[in-house]
């Protein structure tokens, strides 16, 4: 048999291919090939005990244990590179399996046989190769544990700046960003940026369990914070926080962060900057040079690899960047409002009394009953105890007050008639501040409940033909008195009826009398 072991282990040792060829009797050429074949499947020393020269040739030869056995050989490479892709499975590549063996009217393994020769084959290589994640399918983010430095003008001293990375797992491409602390604004910010930088998202987003991004993370519960929820909704990725002391969830982050501490924190220890911008200009351009820097170990860099192998399957970004938000509860007051940092903001009068969820951002205010959102409003900034209140959200008398203005009261009275038009506009004129006239006018229409339009029209003329300073008590007793007369030219008119001789006229001759002789 080859001796795979020795010729491995020899050339890892520096000795030259005519050395081993005269130490193992083996041919250049199949020492050569032997070599890079290794090479390629990254099976370096040391090797391990299991590691053979049966164990050795099965893996960079797997198609030798199907010779002679009438099938079509397994392209297991293959198989195992496609598996890398997203939504490719082992049932798909057996039928374009049987798909090429009936077009080269050759012999297909079974389901069961196909399945069973590449798991052992995947025994083996997943043992000797790094994993490759799904492209597109997970970012991993973290803050890094080395920390820059900028100087400040006034006093000197060093200030920390804390590194946000992140990592796709599968082209290894990495995100950098510095901020002055670590709070949420700066977790947020970071990866919405970081998503406008690979001009996609992820399926899965996996942070560690720091607590501005989850609240809880145990087997039976998972409590992301609400804005780190949000934002996550926003951009259509399901958070997956690694596990606790389980480093090898976020393994490709983990190696990046000492990575970058190298090539960009502990590059730019002698660069002086005084500014944040200035401090992330410097590490962008430190960024853009280590992904672009050549593999050492495939063809090609991180950035090549990530627009070839991974960012057409990243999801599209929103038409909107996600917008920073703080989430508060609040409790529905007897005026149907809520307080919100010192602002009033309403809600449907239906939620008195209820608690509910309070979305606040730079410019919008959201509130959300049970995952409903039953109000938004304009976020009012400036002197306290503002208030933004929305008409739908009133009971119907609180509309009839508010719809009180000199404009509506004209118009309704146009639609009374001349007279009444007059009136509304000599106490709009003659009042003392224009809401004791619009009061008025309110009170005024009223008496609509108890009179038709007809009435008070009449009432509205017999007041101003007495007074050019007409007020509401003035028409409701001209309505009282009108009504008063109307009443009394009602009874007249019953009584006259009720007097009228309406029967026959008997003469003489029906009682039994004579008439005169002509």
């Amino acid at each position: 048999m080859f001796q795979y072991r020795k010729v491995l282990e020899m050339r890892s040792d520096g000795f030259s291919l005519r050395s081993i060829r005269a130490a193992t009797g083996h041919s250049r050429q199949k020492i050569t090939e032997v070599i890079r074949l290794a090479e390629k499947k990254e099976v370096t020393p040391p090797l391990t005990d299991e590691m053979t020269d049966k164990w050795l040739e099965e893996f960079l030869y797997p198609e030798k244990t199907m010779e002679g056995s009438g099938y079509r050989p397994i392209d297991f490479e293959y198989i195992h590179k496609e598996l890398g892709k997203k939504n490719v499975t082992l049932t798909l590549l057996h039928h374009e399996y049987e798909a090429q063996c009936r077009a080269e009217n050759a012999i297909p393994y079974a389901y069961r046989s196909f399945i069973r020769h590449y798991r052992k084959y995947a025994e083996k290589h997943k043992a000797t190769m790094r994993i490759k994640r799904k492209p597109g399918e997970i970012l991993e983010v973290d803050w890094a544990g080395s920390t820059g430095s900028l100087i400040d003008r006034d006093t000197g001293e060093k200030v920390k700046v804390y590194v946000f990375v992140a990592t796709f797992p599968s082209s290894q491409l990495s995100y950098v960003e510095g901020f002055l602390s670590m709070n949420l604004t700066s977790w947020i910010t970071a990866h919405r940026n970081a998503y406008h930088y690979f001009g996609g998202v992820s399926e899965v987003l996996v942070p560690d369990n720091l607590k501005t991004g989850v609240q809880e993370n145990t087997r039976k519960q998972l409590v992301l914070n609400p804005t780190y929820k949000d934002m996550a909704n926003h951009y259509g990725t399901f958070v997956m926080p690694a596990r606790v002391k389980y480093p090898k969830d976020k393994a490709s982050v983990e190696g990046s962060v000492r990575t970058i501490s190298t090539w960009i924190i502990a590059a730019m220890r002698h660069t002086q900057c005084f500014t944040l911008k200035e401090w992330n200009d410097v590490a962008k351009e430190k960024l853009e040079e280590f992904n672009h820097r050549d593999f050492t170990k495939r063809e090609g860099s991180r950035w090549s690899a990530f627009l070839e192998e991974e960012k057409s399957y990243l999801s599209p970004l929103p038409p909107t960047p996600y917008q920073m938000s703080e989430w508060l509860t609040a409790k529905v007051q007897p005026d149907y409002h809520i307080s919100v940092k010192s602002q009033f903001y309403s809600v449907p009068y239906e939620y008195i009394s209820q608690q509910v969820d309070v979305r606040v951002t730079d410019h919008l205010i959201e509130v959300f009953y049970n995952h409903m959102r039953i109000a938004s409003h304009s976020r009012l900034y400036g002197k306290y105890g503002r208030q933004s209140t929305s008409r739908d959200h009133m009971p119907e008398n609180h509309k009839l007050y508010t719809d009180q203005t000199p404009q509506n009261a004209i118009a309704w009275a146009k639609g009374i008639g001349r007279s009444t038009l007059q009136v509304v506009e000599l106490i709009l004129k003659n009042a003392a501040v224009e809401r004791q006239g619009v009061q008025s006018i309110f009170t005024l229409k009223k008496v609509l409940r108890k009179h038709t339009k007809y009435e008070l029209e009449k009432a509205c003329q017999t007041v101003l033909d007495v007074t050019k300073r007409p007020t509401v008590s003035l028409v409701k007793t001209a309505l009282k008195n009108n009504q008063k007369q109307k009443k009394e030219e009602q009874m007249e008119k019953a009584v006259d009826k009720l007097t009228q001789n309406h029967g026959f006229t008997r003469g003489a001759n029906y009682y039994g009398g004579r008439l005169n002789d002509e």
